[in-house]
Formats: C-alpha cells, structure tokens, sequence
C-alpha cells in the first residue's frame, strides 16, 4: 500500500525528469530507481519498463515521455523519463516545465555529446536545478574522472559532486535519489487564494471508453474527482470523472494535490480541445491561465496518401488518433491528381517521420505512399506574387519564378580530432559552413555549422557517422530564412510526372541528382505490357534517360513452318499495337507499393 501514500506535505515531494543524450543509460536508470523503490514487483520487471510502445523497445530508444510516482523514505519522487533524440526535444522541453530539477545523465565511455549540451541549455532556460552524474561507470571502456572534468567544465561545477552511477548494477542508484531529495526544491504554490486551483497540461492521451486522459503538474489547491473544472484556452468544461498518480500504470486517488504529478479523465471524445500548455482550473472559481508551451514548428513535411482511395477515411481516423498522443506533428489534407486525396504532415525532423507513418501502418494496419520529404520554401513569383511551398510537386517551375529563401539550421557536432578533416570536407559538400570551435578537451572538439535544412536531410546523418566511424554526435536548431539556389526534379513514368518522386533539389547536383534517381527506379520498377521511359526533368529539359522494355510474348508460337514472312506481320502488327498503348494512354503504368518505399528510402 505504500504508493497509496499522499504527501500532504510539500516539503516531501520531489519533481525531477532524466535528460541525456540518446543511449546514455537513461532508460536503465528509470528501471533500477523504479526496483530500488519497490515501484514495481521484482518479478514484473523487465528492460526499458517504463517504454511501452513496441516501437520503443525494437529501437532501444524511448519516443514518448512517462511520468512514475516513487515512494523513497518520506519522500514522494515524481519522475518524468523523457527521449534521448534530437527530433523528439520537444518531449523534452514540455516535461522540464513540470519538474524542479534533472539529472544530466552522461556515459562514462562517450563523454558529453551534442544533444547532452542542448538539453542542459533547455533545463537551464527552465531554471531547473541540475544534478550531473556519470553513467555506466562499471564498463571496462569507461573513462570516469575524465568525464567527471568535462561535466564540471560545462556546469562550471567542482567535479567532486558529479554523481557516479550504474542503471545496469544498481550502482549509485541510492546515492542519486538522495540527491535528488538533497538539491532539488520541494514545489511552491503560485496562488494564494484558499480556493484557487490551476493545473498544467503537460502531455495527453486517448481512450475509446473514457476519452481524453490529460496528464498534469498540480501547482495550486487539490483536485478531486467528480469536481467541474475547465480547460482556460479551450473555454471547455468538463468533470474530472477519474483521477490519480502513475505508478507507472494509472492508479487512480480521491484526488490529487499542489505540487503532485497526475492524470484527469476528462470524459471528452471531441479533438482539438486538450492541448498541451493549457491550464485546468475550477468552472466556479477560474484562476488565470500558466504561461505554455510555445508550439512546435514542423521542419520537415511529407504527403501521406493510403495505397488504396477507399481507405482515406482510415487513414484521417487514423492520424486524428495519433494527434492526440503525440502534438508535435500536423496534418491538413491535400488532393493529389495521381495519388488522390490524402494529407500534407509536418514532424520535427526524419527519425520522427519514420516513427509517425510506421505507427500508421502497424497500429491501424494501413498501406501507405509517403512522399519524398520536404521542408518549406518562400517563393516570391515573378508577377510579385508570394508563395509558402510545403510539397515538392507543388513547386513552381524556374520560369515563374524571382527568388526562393529556404531556413538554415545551426549544427553543434561534437567529434574527436582526428576526424576533423574529413568531416571539414562532408560539411563543404553539403553547403556547411564553420562558424565556430571548440577544444573540449580530451582530444575532442565542438564544431558549430551554419546548413540549409535541405542539405541536412540529404543523408548527412549517415554521411556523418561514416566519416567519424560513429564517434561524432550531432544537435541542431533552426537558425534563419536564407537565398536557395534550387530547382524541381520531376521523374517522368511513360511521359508522365509521378508526383511521390518529385523532389526540390540543389541547381548544382541536378544532373547527377537526376541520374540517380532514373538509375534506382530503373533497377526496381518492374517491366510493363509495353515499352516505357523513365526520365528526369529538370532545369526545362530531360537530364537523364533510361527504357524498360516491354514484355513480350511469343504470338508466332502456334505456327510451324511455313514461310518466315508471316511471323514477320505478326510480330510487326504486336509491336504497332504495344507503341499505341504507350503513345496514346491506353497503357496505365502500375507502380507496386515497393517500388514507392524503395524510392524513399535513402
């Protein structure tokens, strides 16, 4: 009965998140701290608890955030474990606003990395008191007092009070809690009115029998089951039909007080009303509204469309349903004369994409086109006209157009020296250019690169860990909107663009961009009942060219003997007939699903 137990106390609650660069040991720290204080039975634990999605566990990587209620001594520990990846930061940033303090997890065999310096910048902006330790001390590869430098380096901090810790041996798992309950602030109330309650809605999900379960940081009064409250942006009331703690499974209380992390049943089936950064508060007694979240903006964009027409209502279900779990995508919906009715989604980046449309396709079982993804482009028309273009295949063509800006994004990559030569000449391919470093010390350095967007999603990532053979790390931010110089590559099937295919290129790559892609699908596109053309087009010409040939079928097979003249006309009078069928459209050219997944995939 001990997670039963309420802290009416303030001073014996404790609000501390996790943060660390991806594979730190964050995940196996969460599960020791949950089995050191009897969260969960021993012989219910498994690796990666408090990751519950099937994705999560395949990659190893944790993709939603979870909040875990703690029973230490007298202390209640609200944790909230948060992802490790550049792309899902915005997880981040929403669960650093309902903690005091984290814990900057850093792996002893790695070092600080390029996204453990990012989050430290987002906790600090939150004014969260930050308890650094070093992770995976037990390793035979592990380099503890020299990590313990760099951290106290970059928090400017005696190296002395760098925790050391094992999530894989249970090592300093006892010391970490105790430092938590030590440095991190016990939570203050922002009101104070004697009826005033305000809560922040951090992260929400759905359920088909009880609706929206918004999940919330108490920071005033106490809110209890049955009482009406209000959502302040949305004007929407409800009544709590059911509230509690996580422990980590919901465990449902009378109420749940100032300073507490929690969950609300709210009884609401309708989208669009939760949302994340909203303040709850009594429909009697309205207090005014928290300060939110800033909303996320989209940098990368794809058109979604289902294989099938007849599965678009499926498919808007299906990404309605989606939304509700995870708010940093968007969707509109958009017609394609190709691929018929689909939607144009925006995410926070490529693994966040691959994440959301692999979601679709398991979870609600759709076969799905995706297209080449994108980001947005300002184009400003030569008749002064000005455009924001999200899809590729909406571009418009060089004649009609004056300029084009893109957005750049500033890198911080973190490497070791001797890779620096080569990765000065990957960031020189790729438009980069150097706009500051950094020795950081033990043979390592920090590199700053200003790059259009579109260079980065141009298979840098990979390009990257070949170059540095996986030892360099990577963060990046949005910088500004700069002149592009670039153009539309269409591929043309049997004369006709395939809008999936289309992609906005650099002027300079065009040919060889151009031959790639007529190289690839030639290789994988299947033969036709007659003869087709794969071409790419761009820059107002074909740059590439490639010819499947048609199937042919044997029509003189019945015949024996006789004189060769008359298979000549038969075979003559097949071949008229297969030229018509391309040169007059009477042949549809059937792209098999594969094909489509091929040609996205790098």
């Amino acid at each position: 009965m001990r997670l039963l137990y309420m802290a009416t106390d303030l001073s014996k609650i404790r609000n501390f998140s996790i943060i660390a660069h991806i594979d730190h040991g964050k995940s196996t720290l969460a599960d020791r701290m949950l089995e050191i204080t009897h969260t969960i039975e021993k012989r219910k634990m498994q690796d990666q608890v408090l990751d519950s999605m099937e994705l999560e566990r395949e990659r190893g990587i944790t993709i939603k955030m979870q909040p875990v209620r703690m029973q230490f001594g007298e202390y209640v520990l609200n944790l909230i474990d948060t992802p490790g990846h550049i792309d899902f930061s915005y997880e981040v940033s929403r669960a650093l606003k309902a903690v005091e303090g984290s814990i900057l997890l850093v792996d002893a065999t790695q070092g600080v990395q390029a996204q453990t310096l990012t989050t430290l910048e987002m906790a600090r902006a939150q004014g969260l008191v930050i308890i650094p330790a070093v992770s995976k001390v037990d390793s035979p590869l592990a380099r503890v007092e020299e990590v313990k430098l760099e951290i106290a380096k970059v928090l400017d901090c005696d190296p002395d009070t760098v925790l050391e810790v094992s999530g894989r041996t249970g090592q300093g798992v006892d010391e970490i809690l105790k430092a938590v309950i030590e440095r991190v602030p016990a939570p203050t109330v922002h009101n104070t009115g004697a009826n005033d309650v305000s809560a922040l809605v951090f992260d929400f999900e759905y359920s088909n029998h009880q609706g929206v379960i918004v999940y919330v940081r108490v920071f005033d009064g106490a809110i209890k089951k049955g009482d009406q409250m209000v959502f302040s942006v949305a004007n929407e009331k409800f009544y709590a039909l059911s509230v509690g703690t996580f422990s980590p499974t919901k465990m449902e209380k009378d109420s749940i007080n100032a300073g507490e992390i929690g969950y609300i049943v709210t009884g609401i089936k309708q989208p669009g009303i939760a949302s994340v950064g909203d303040t709850i508060t009594l429909a009697k007694n309205p207090v005014k509204s928290m300060e939110g979240y800033q909303k996320p903006h989209p940098v990368v964009w794809a058109s979604v469309y289902p294989e099938q027409a007849d599965a678009f209502s499926d498919l808007k279900y299906a990404l309605a349903r989606l939304r509700l779990s995870d708010s940093a995508f968007s969707y509109e919906e958009e017609t394609s004369g190709a691929l018929g009715r689909g939607f144009r989604c925006g995410f926070l980046g490529m693994l966040h994409l691959e994440i959301i449309t692999e979601r679709l396709r398991r979870e609600f079982n759709l076969d799905l086109v995706v297209t080449s993804p994108s980001i947005t482009y300002q184009v400003l028309m030569k008749n002064g006209k000005e455009e924001t273009v999200y899809s590729p295949h909406m571009f418009p063509n060089d004649g009609e157009i004056q300029s084009v800006q893109e957005p750049w994004v500033t890198l911080h990559i973190m490497t070791p020296n001797k890779y620096l030569g080569g990765l000065s000449m990957l960031c020189h391919e790729h438009e980069g250019e150097v706009v500051d470093m950094l020795n950081f010390g033990d043979d390592r350095t920090k590199l700053d690169v200003l790059m259009p967007l579109r260079e980065l999603m141009r298979n840098f990532f990979d390009d990257l860990k070949s170059v540095t053979s996986g030892y360099a790390s990577i963060a990046y931010d949005f910088a500004e909107m700069r002149q592009a110089d670039v153009t539309r590559l269409d591929i043309l099937l049997a004369d006709e663009a395939v809008p999936a295919f289309t992609r906005v290129i650099a002027r300079r790559r065009a040919v060889e961009e151009a031959e790639t892609a007529v190289e690839k699908l030639h290789e994988i596109m299947p033969r036709q009942m007659f003869e087709m053309k794969i071409q790419g087009y761009a820059l107002g010409r074909i740059l590439s060219s490639k010819t499947i040939k048609a199937f042919m079928k044997d029509v003189t097979q019945h015949m024996y003997g006789g004189d060769i003249t008359r298979k000549m006309k038969l075979r003559d009078k097949q071949k008229e007939g297969k030229k018509k069928m391309a040169s007059r459209g009477k042949g549809k050219v059937n792209i098999p699903h594969e094909v489509f997944l091929k040609m996205m995939k790098k």
